[in-house]
Formats: structure tokens, sequence, C-alpha cells
């Protein structure tokens, strides 16, 4: 118990500054001055925190312009299959400035989609598609589901 009291009382003598501590502070040997303690003088110090905050700038505005490249890319695929648009994506956008474009390999990724699609969508393209049709099978498939729906009535109607 005599332990438990010395030491709270002399941690609250240390607190109040009356001495009894044989611990010195680290704080006053160093200097004040950020630049000295850099090891720098006062003109190069202002100059690297200068640099510092530039580099800073220019990495805030390329992550901005590429959040807004890929909100870019997230609009033109929610266009694309018709699904509902989301505002962060063109708050994202409007930030950068509205002089966004998809990067180059995204544009020739879709610009080969496209290419696809209307390839897909010619009347050229559905005429082979009819060439490569097997008929003898779709007319099995429709026989077969003819059958099942026939038989489907039969059991459902008793006048057939």
């Amino acid at each position: 118990m005599a332990f438990l009291m010395k030491s709270m009382l002399s941690n609250q003598v240390k607190n109040l500054g009356l001495g009894g501590g044989g611990e010195e502070k680290k704080e006053e040997n160093a200097p004040s001055d950020p630049a000295a303690a850099a090891g720098m003088t006062r003109e190069e110090y202002e100059e690297y925190q200068k640099q510092m905050v530039e580099e800073k700038m220019e990495r805030d505005a390329a992550f901005v312009q590429k959040k807004a490249e890929r909100a870019c890319l997230r609009v033109h695929l929610r266009e694309k299959y018709r699904l509902p648009k989301s505002e962060l994506d063109e708050n994202q956008i409007q930030m950068a400035g509205d002089d966004v474009d998809l990067p180059e390999d995204l544009q020739k990724m879709v610009a080969e989609d496209q290419v696809e699609e209307e390839d897909k969508d010619s009347i050229l393209a559905q005429l082979q598609n009819i060439q490569n049709m097997d008929m003898d099978q779709i007319k099995e498939k429709a026989q077969a589901t003819f059958t099942e729906i026939k038989q489907a009535a039969e059991q459902k109607c008793s006048v057939m």
C-alpha cells in the first residue's frame, strides 16, 4: 500500500513541475525550426514544401481524371445495356470538367464491340444464321412441342 501511495504522489509531483523527476524533456534539445531539423536552409525547405504541394496537386488531378474516365466507361456500359444511371458517375465526370473521354485502349474495344454488333444485326448475318440451322432438328423440336401441348390439352379437357 505504501508503494502505491508513493508512486501516485511522485507522479503528481512530477506533473506539477516541482522537480522530483530525473527525466529531462527531449524537446528542449531539438531545434524549433523545421528547416533546421531537416538539415536545410529556410529557403531550401520552403522550396521543398512548395514542390511537395505541387506534386500532390498533380497526383490528385491525375487521380480525379482516372476516376472520371472509369465513370465515363460505366456510363457508356449503362447506356449500352440500358441500365439505370448513377448520379455518382455523373458527379465524377463533372468534377473532372466534362472533357473526359474513354482511354484509347477502351475506345478501341468499344469500336470493335460495335462492329461485331452491327455485323450480327445485318441482314447478311441473319441469312448466314439461317443457312447454319439444322432444319431436321427444328422440325423434330416443333413436333415434340406440338405433341406435348396436345397431350396436356387432352388431359385437361374432357371433350377431346
